[in-house]
Formats: C-alpha cells, structure tokens, sequence
C-alpha cells in the first residue's frame, strides 16, 4: 500500500447530485428547490437562530449573569476561633487542621482585633489580612 493507490471503501462515497442540469436528469428547472418562496429564491440566508417569525429560544430565556474566575478567600475570625491565633506557624495546612474547611477553599482572609499580634506567624502567600488585599 501506497498513496498514490489509496481509494475509499467501496459504498463509502457517493456521486454529487448535480441540479440545474435540464429536464432529463430530473432535477431541472426548479433544481430541487421546490416552487415559489424566500428559499426558492438565489441569495437566501437564514438568520440564525431565526424560526419562521416565532420568538426565538435565545429571546424566550431570561439573561443569567456571569461567574467570576477571582476566587474569594474565606474570611475567618480570629477572635472567635482562638486556636488559630494559638498556632506557632500558620500554613493552609495548619488551619485545616484546627478549622474545617472545605476542599475547594484556597484562600483565607483572617480577620478580628488580635491579628496584627499573628501577623507574623504567616508563613503562606495564600493566607490574607484584614489589613492586605
């Protein structure tokens, strides 16, 4: 085998129909466009999503807004979950280990009076304070 003698399998190709031709090939004269009307005529285009002058489902569906790909971190008091603020070295991992978090959290924003006394036990560029952005 080669690709100069490379051919499709047989019954997978058929021949094009060709309109317009006359009368015997039997798709003459209207060339298979049927009678009169719009799509009978040369230059038709249909809009799209256009049907036949009903409101169209694009048009019938209310608007819905769009989601943010900036993820929000949580906010977590610092005041009311002591054991946080109890922490050595503070790490996502340290906080999922005194504080329940779920999976798809990868920011936290610490918040509450006694942060600035934890400022520096941060140790991830994922955690945030009240006071940073």
């Amino acid at each position: 085998m080669a690709l100069h003698n490379l051919q499709p399998a047989p019954g997978s190709t058929h021949k094009t129909k060709r309109v317009g031709r006359g009368q015997g090939s039997g798709m003459g004269k209207t060339a298979t466009r049927g009678q009169k009307g719009q799509k009978s005529r040369t230059g038709y285009k249909q809009k799209r999503g256009f049907e036949g002058g009903q409101q169209p489902l694009q048009r019938r569906l209310p608007k819905i807004g769009f989601t943010s790909n900036v993820v929000k971190p949580v906010a977590i008091n610092v005041d009311k979950v002591k054991k946080i603020a109890s922490l050595e070295v503070i790490t996502m991992e340290s906080i999922r280990s005194v504080y329940k978090l779920p999976k798809y959290v990868v920011r936290v924003k610490l918040i509450g009076r006694s942060v600035k006394d934890i400022k520096d036990k941060i140790k991830d560029e994922n955690i945030l304070c009240s006071g940073q952005k």
